[in-house]
């Protein structure tokens, strides 16, 4: 029952708190530990597409290994002192794994400097959460970015960790976070990147398949909880989902755009490259700053169905074991 009460624990605490500036967090130390290891690595194995895949595999090996053997053993040893000290370390790095206060926190800031008419501001605000160039959009390609990043981030920010959470406890999620942050940091198409970050972005893919799938369905769940169009949701779910480049980013932003009846996707600038990208949706109407919030309400709905499911499962096979 360990693992349930850190579970809902963390669930709690990153409603109500998300990530406090002040509170060491484990993706800070994985960021440190990525940079130097892809300097060192660089530094030792040739500069040839080879090289760069064996550098980037050693690093997609070792940095899930290591945080899963630390993280365990940090729980085991807190086991050994008192289970309650078990429960409070796990319940922290379950809220720490979990993003959904922070995600719409960042989102809403975006929403108000759009509301504000503050283009400039608004696109630094976004800049925060995507890693697309934002120098060139307009009002309502910032909302469009806000809204596909809420979306997206639904499903490896809030439903795989929590998914993982369920299966394995708090060393999985980190884990999984480990994973994720890699992809973020390394997995990236781009000439500096494109052999080496390739196993972490193949990994992460891996991570997400299943997670990005139940993520939209708890997206179409909560477009009808939340009075927003479920139908058209679970249709463009199914006809645009795998548009996207992404095997897993199309899932959760195709049902998201069938939702609000507006479009998403589209070509987007990466480090000063135009990418083209295929459209998810139809254009019904204009994306509006407005439904920002209104993806962080389908977001924080989905996450609730989500932790019940998740809850109930896993009560129901504690009790029969």
């Amino acid at each position: 029952m360990l693992i349930l009460y850190a579970a809902a624990g963390g669930f709690v605490l990153d409603m109500l708190f998300g990530d406090p500036a002040w509170l060491p967090h484990p993706v800070v130390a994985m960021g440190r530990y990525i940079t130097k290891f892809e300097q060192s690595i660089r530094k030792r194995l040739p500069k040839t597409p080879r090289g760069e895949l064996l550098g980037g595999a050693l690093l997609a090996l070792s940095l899930p290994l290591l945080t899963l053997a630390i993280t365990g053993g940090v729980c085991l040893l807190a086991r050994h002192i008192h289970p309650c000290a078990e429960l409070a370390i796990q319940t922290l790095w379950c809220a720490q794994a979990l993003a959904a206060r922070g995600l719409a926190t960042e989102s809403r800031r975006v929403y108000r400097e759009l509301q504000a008419g503050n283009l400039f501001a608004a696109r630094e605000a976004v800049a925060r959460i995507v890693g697309r160039d934002t120098d060139r959009l307009d009002a309502e390609g910032v909302a469009k970015a806000a809204v596909e990043t809420v979306a997206e981030n639904f499903s490896d920010g809030v439903a795989a960790p929590m998914l993982f959470i369920f299966l394995g406890g708090a060393p999985l999620a980190i884990m999984y976070k480990s994973i994720n942050t890699m992809d973020s940091m390394v997995g990236y198409r781009s000439e500096a990147y494109l052999y080496f970050g390739r196993w972490a972005a193949k990994l992460d893919d891996a991570a997400n398949f299943i997670p990005a799938r139940i993520a939209a369905l708890c997206l179409i769940v909560a477009a009808a909880l939340t009075g927003q169009d479920a139908r058209r949701a679970w249709q463009i779910w199914r006809r645009d989902a795998k548009r996207h480049l992404s095997p897993n980013a199309g899932q959760t932003e195709a049902a998201c755009a069938g939702a609000l009846r507006i479009q998403l996707g589209g070509d987007a600038w990466y480090f000063g490259q135009r990418h083209e990208k295929a459209t998810l949706g139809d254009a019904l109407r204009a994306t509006e700053p407005e439904d920002i919030i209104t993806a962080n309400r389908m977001m924080y709905a989905a996450s609730a169905v989500l932790f019940f499911l998740c809850a109930v499962l896993r009560w129901v096979i504690v009790r029969m074991v």
